[in-house]
C-alpha cells in the first residue's frame, strides 16, 4: 500500500486527460510508474494503477529492510 521508502517516488497532479490524476514517478530516474486514485477500497481508499513492467518485484526475504519499511508505511496509511 505504500512505496518502500519516502524518497522512492515523486508525485504530481496530471491533467493530460482533462481530469486531475495523481501521477507517480520514480525518484531516481523520473520514469512514469502509474497513477493513484482516491476511489479505492479500504483500508486506504486508494486505487493504484501501476505499470508493472516499470517496476522490479522481489520477495520480502530478498530485501527484509525494504519489506519492513513498506509494511510500516502501510500501517501509517491505514491509520490516517
Amino acid at each position: 500500500w505504500a512505496p518502500a521508502g519516502d524518497d522512492a517516488v515523486i508525485t504530481s497532479v496530471d491533467f493530460k486527460l482533462g481530469l486531475p490524476r495523481m501521477e507517480v514517478r520514480c525518484a531516481a530516474c523520473n520514469g512514469h510508474l502509474g497513477h493513484v486514485f482516491s476511489d479505492g477500497p479500504r483500508p486506504t481508499g486508494r486505487r493504484y494503477c501501476m505499470n508493472g513492467v516499470a517496476m522490479r518485484f522481489s520477495a520480502a526475504a530478498a530485501a527484509p529492510e525494504l519489506a519492513a519499511a513498506a509494511a510500516e508505511a502501510a500501517e501509517g496509511s491505514a491509520s490516517s
